[in-house]
């Protein structure tokens, strides 16, 4: 079986990658660069993590509109095994072949360490040699780790998210109401000193008052 290990610029598991596949018995892998346009003779496609572009834009976004990537679509549509690791995942989603989009972590921080996975389903070409409920130690490493995913049946207030480890639905916080600003108030002092700067300034074009006639015994 040969692998093609796609290489973005800023790729940095895809060596791993080819060691780690030329180690199994019957695989072969070999680097694709990521302005290819064929993906001739493999067999299965690896999307390895790194920081593709260094995602300036979005994790994966430049990426997805890489050449490479318009094989990589045929190759699936076709029933190929595409299988997309850390960024390599988000670039699949960025490109449409996985749903949703990637929100991240909860604590805001990078997490690298071992999760216990159950696994749910057998019925998988990557679960398919294990045992419904069985629990996997699995190393992670990322600063995205769910899938926000509205299904189709729920309202849009409400957001699914499914992570490596489990599947949560919460509700979305509502706005918070906007607090009416009360009116500054004035106090007397300075309503006098409003009253007496306006009285002091005369109307343009107003007939001047005579001054009043003083009393006559």
């Amino acid at each position: 079986m040969k692998f093609a290990v796609i290489r973005f610029p800023g790729s940095n598991c895809d060596q791993d990658c080819v060691l780690a596949l030329n180690a199994l018995p019957g695989a072969s892998a070999d680097f694709v660069w990521h302005k290819d346009t064929s993906l001739s003779g493999f067999d299965a496609v690896v999307v390895p993590g790194g920081f593709s572009y260094g995602d300036y834009l979005r994790c994966g976004a430049i990426a997805s509109f890489s050449p490479i990537m318009q094989a990589v679509k045929s190759f699936a549509a076709s029933g190929g095994t595409v299988i997309g690791i850390c960024n390599g995942f988000q670039i699949l989603c960025e490109s449409g072949l996985l749903p949703g989009a990637l929100v991240r972590n909860k604590g805001l921080h990078f997490v690298c360490k071992h999760q216990h996975l159950r696994v749910e389903s057998t019925n998988s070409r990557f679960t398919r040699s294990a045992t419904k409920g069985q629990v996997l130690n699995i190393p992670i490493a990322h600063g995205k780790d769910a899938t926000s995913l509205t299904t189709p049946h729920s309202p849009p207030s409400t957001r699914t998210t499914k992570s490596s480890s489990a599947t949560a639905t919460t509700k979305a916080r509502p706005p918070k109401p906007q607090t009416p600003t009360a009116p500054a108030k004035t106090s007397p002092a300075s309503a006098t000193k409003l009253e007496m700067s306006s009285a002091s300034c005369p109307t343009p074009n107003a007939p001047a008052t005579p001054p009043s006639a003083a009393p006559t015994d």
